[in-house]
Parts: C-alpha cells; structure tokens; sequence
C-alpha cells in the first residue's frame, strides 16, 4: 500500500469530468446513429406519399396501401403466434426443470408403533383373523457353563491371591 500513489482530489475530479464528457460524446454519437438508422427503415418500409390528383390513380393508391395492410398484419399475427409458441415452450421446459429438480420435497413419514396382528390384519383385511406370536417362534439358547471358565474365574479372584500372600509372608516374619 506504501508503493501505490493515492490520487488527489482534484485529480480524481478532473478524471470524473473528463469521463463523464467522453460519455456524454459517445451517448449522443449512439443516438444520431439509431436516429439515421430510423430514418433509413422508415424510407424502406414507408416510401414518400405522392398523391395523386385523379380519382383512378387515387383508387389504386388505396388498394395499394391496403394490399401492404394486409402483409404486415399476417407478418404481426404470424410473430404473434411464434412469440406464442415459444412463451409455451419455454415454459413447459421450467417445469420440467423444476421437476428434475425435485424441489418439492417429500413429507417425512410417521412413525407408526404396530404389532404383528395389527400388520397382517391391516394387509389382509378383516377376513383373515390370524393370530402370530412372534416370541413363541424364537429360538431359546440355554447358556451353559463350562469348567474352565469356573477355574478361571475362581483363579482370576485377586482377593484370594492377595490374602494367600499375606499369610507367606506372616510366615516368613515369624
């Protein structure tokens, strides 16, 4: 930040100036461009009325402007029903955005606490009245015990080991 030179005030003012005139001179150069550009489609669409003095000449001259009447509104109508048509489009194309989406989001579900009947009778209907005890149907282990876990447990009581040290060791204080 040390290295970089700071602007003054009058400096910075007299940048604004000149880029608010440059503007200017590029806004008003923009605006004789698209007047001439106008001017020129107007010439091409609408050439110079001349009107004629007879009234044969003046029968033609309706006839003719009528006949581009009718050009430029089926060219309207025509526009009209394109412009239509993709307004539909592009509107069926966001729904089908929204939907690969998937912004509508799914409800959370509740848990429901039922037991075995109440399922099967939910499923089947109210015909089929069957009674299931699941509990009944499971598998009863007996746990058995083996010696070497009696040994072991006897062995690993570390109350015992500690009162059979003590009594060693009375024996050798004596």
């Amino acid at each position: 930040m040390a290295d970089e030179k700071r602007l003054s005030a009058r400096r910075k003012h007299t940048l604004k100036s000149c880029m608010l005139s440059v503007a200017g001179t590029l806004l008003d150069a923009e605006s004789t461009v698209k007047a001439k550009e106008r001017e020129k489609f107007l010439a091409d669409k609408c050439p110079p009325l001349e009107l004629p003095y007879s009234k044969e000449e003046l029968e033609e001259l309706c006839k003719k402007l009528h006949e581009q009447l009718d050009i430029s509104e089926e060219e309207r109508y025509s526009i009209e029903f394109k412009l239509n048509m993709v307004l539909s489009e592009v509107r069926d194309l966001n729904i089908k955005i929204v939907d690969l989406r998937g912004k509508f989001k799914r409800p959370r579900l509740k848990k429901v606490r039922m037991s075995a009947d109440a399922m099967l009778k939910a499923l089947l209907g109210s015909k089929h009245t069957v009674n299931m005890d699941l509990r009944a149907n499971l598998k009863q282990v007996k746990k058995e015990v083996k010696e070497e876990d009696k040994q072991l447990r006897d062995v690993g009581d570390w109350r015992k080991n500690i009162e059979d040290k003590s009594d060693r060791k009375k024996m050798f204080d004596s």
